[in-house]
């Protein structure tokens, strides 16, 4: 999170879905907070903010955070999906930990029940259990955690599940039993019970899961032109486990989308880069093999690449509580499929939980891209798009010279989007008629700056971002120094 993120969501104080605490000390006290979210509908614990004075931080090296993780996942059960991300606010260190909504109520931590009381966490009382229990019960078994047909002897790839255990060592995540152990190793993944492979770990964890489970391949394709059509320069299918067709069609995106020279801030020289950011296309494709619906037969994760667009789809709608809208601003974390994410958490390729949208988002911003887009359909499933960048004129010296001084100051000023208000006040400007003429509305007649919501200039939700011709210039005027 940015450190303005993080101060609106202080802004917002404690309630039913945020607590601060000011250090990590006690984890029982954190533990008991981390559980009552898990039985209600989720949260947000920050840790290291005082609300009576200055942040205080916290000791947040890497063994501190790794030891109140591998206690939290020893002292919750069932097994659940809770991020935590070390964040820095006001020169000093807070751990932010996200604890989606538990999908397998009740939950315990050091075998005790807690539940959330407005600001509070508190102790379930029996009927409370109770009734948690009697909701479970008759709620359908989630696809992952059914029994799969697979044979745990002979169709799990026991390379993958050590390939596994040794990425979790590296992200200082291995929970484990006894880690040369593979059957133990799925057991303490929620891949495995009584001896069976469940769905889920099948799909992680067996050879060729699409021999059980046939939606679970990965269809890419390249076409030629800008509309799917029968023509197409690439078209694979990817096999086997969730790890390694999420690499292969990753390697697959990289391969068939050109390379860009990009000057990156602070560097005046050009570096090459894909046209799309990894970070971000990462992040779309890992989300997409975590929240999609598995029990879909007909279902699956496609991958179109377009000359003038990357399109990523999955089948199932967005889980309830996100929306198209809410995704660019980030939300407490949904999960389809809570054991699978659990597993990709463990080996380091879901950090940001509810916040991956957002940082898709910064990633395209960095590269001068448009935001990415999504669709959600209660039966097509989802589709993030990200595209690539218009093509322009190039912005010469000569170009940039007949700019004006005040146009430059804005466009410099810009980062993402911004109101007509807090423009003026990065400008410093007190006088709104001359900033609207001098500099937005010349911005705007020069094809720099444009609107978010053109068809509605005098929306009250208008705001204002760079045209790739205005970023060009933005990095013109950053590589050239500052303006006079």
């Amino acid at each position: 999170m940015t450190p303005e993120e993080i101060q609106k969501m202080l802004s917002l104080g404690e309630g039913q879905r945020i607590e601060f605490k000011s250090s990590i000390r006690s984890v029982g006290v954190i533990g008991k907070v981390v559980c009552g979210f898990l039985n209600s509908s989720g949260g947000y614990l920050i840790c290291g903010i005082d609300e009576r004075g200055p942040v205080p931080g916290i000791d947040a090296s890497e063994e501190k955070i790794s030891q109140l993780e591998r206690k939290l996942y020893e002292g919750i059960s069932p097994r659940a999906y809770v991020s935590l991300q070390v964040e820095e606010l006001e020169g000093k260190l807070i751990l932010i930990i996200e604890v989606p909504a538990g999908k397998d109520v009740p939950y315990a931590f050091d075998n005790v029940f807690y539940i959330r009381d407005g600001e509070r966490s508190k102790t379930a009382d029996a009927e409370t259990i109770r009734d948690m229990i009697m909701r479970r019960e008759i709620e359908p078994e989630r696809w992952e955690r059914r029994f799969s047909i697979a044979d745990i002897g002979t169709d799990v790839d026991t390379d993958e599940v050590q390939a596994a255990v040794q990425d979790a060592f590296k992200v200082r995540r291995a929970f484990f039993r006894q880690k040369e152990d593979p059957f133990m190793v799925l057991e303490d993944f929620s891949a495995a019970k009584y001896g069976r492979l469940t769905n889920g770990g099948d799909v992680l964890f067996c050879h060729n899961p699409s021999r059980h489970i046939p939606q679970i391949r990965i269809r890419a394709m390249r076409y030629n032109s800008d509309k799917a059509g029968e023509k197409f320069s690439d078209n694979k299918t990817f096999e086997g486990p969730l790890y390694t067709i999420f690499e292969e069609a990753y390697s697959f995106i990289v391969r068939n989308t050109p390379s860009v020279s990009r000057f990156i801030k602070g560097d005046p020289k050009r570096q090459d880069a894909p046209l799309y950011p990894e970070d971000a296309v990462r992040e779309a494709l890992i989300n997409a093999l975590a929240h999609r619906d598995y029990a879909a037969a007909s279902g699956g994760v496609a991958i179109h690449i377009y000359p003038n667009r990357l399109e990523i789809w999955n089948s199932g709608p967005l889980p309830d509580g996100v929306t198209e809208e809410n995704l660019p601003l980030g939300h407490i974390s949904v999960l389809r499929n809570p054991d699978i994410a659990h597993v990709l958490y463990m080996r380091g390729l879901m950090e940001k939980a509810g916040r991956g949208s957002v940082l898709m988002i910064k990633k395209c911003r960095e590269s001068g891209l448009r935001d990415p887009v999504w669709k959600s359909d209660p039966k097509l499933g989802v589709t993030v798009t990200f595209f690539a960048p218009e093509v322009t004129p190039e912005v010469t010296t000569e170009v940039l010279a007949e700019v004006a001084t005040e146009v430059k100051k804005l466009v410099l000023a810009i980062e993402g989007e911004h109101s007509r208000a807090e423009l003026q006040d990065l400008l410093g400007l007190k006088d709104a008629e001359h900033f609207r003429k001098s500099y937005l509305n010349s911005a705007v007649e020069a094809g720099l700056v444009e609107l978010t919501i053109p068809e509605k200039p005098r929306s009250p939700s208008q705001k204002y971002r760079h045209t790739d011709k205005g970023r060009q210039v933005k990095k013109m005027l950053e590589r050239d120094g500052a303006v006079s």
